[in-house]
């Protein structure tokens, strides 16, 4: 697929492109440039807000100590995991 670059240094997305990446107004998008030159474009959705909602809330409220003893716990099995 191709694309043209205007004198400002824009390029429209065809729309088959759009359509396949599921990118629209709004949506941002990443250019990532590998170490051979190769350019790739990772699209990003909207914001991490829109995730909102989609797990749900614990059972019960955890506390920040809750928090602090499950990161040791699994920086302490990290630790065991090791050679």
């Amino acid at each position: 697929m191709d694309a043209i670059i205007t004198s400002k240094g824009r390029v429209t997305l065809p729309k088959p492109l759009r359509e396949a990446l599921k990118l629209g107004t709004g949506d941002k998008v990443v250019f990532l440039i590998d170490e051979d030159g190769t350019a790739r474009l990772i699209p990003r959705h909207g914001s991490v807000r829109r995730l909102k909602g989609c797990v749900p809330p614990p059972e019960r409220p955890v506390s920040l100590e809750d928090i602090q003893h499950g990161i040791e716990a699994s920086v302490l099995r990290r630790g065991q995991d090791e050679p």
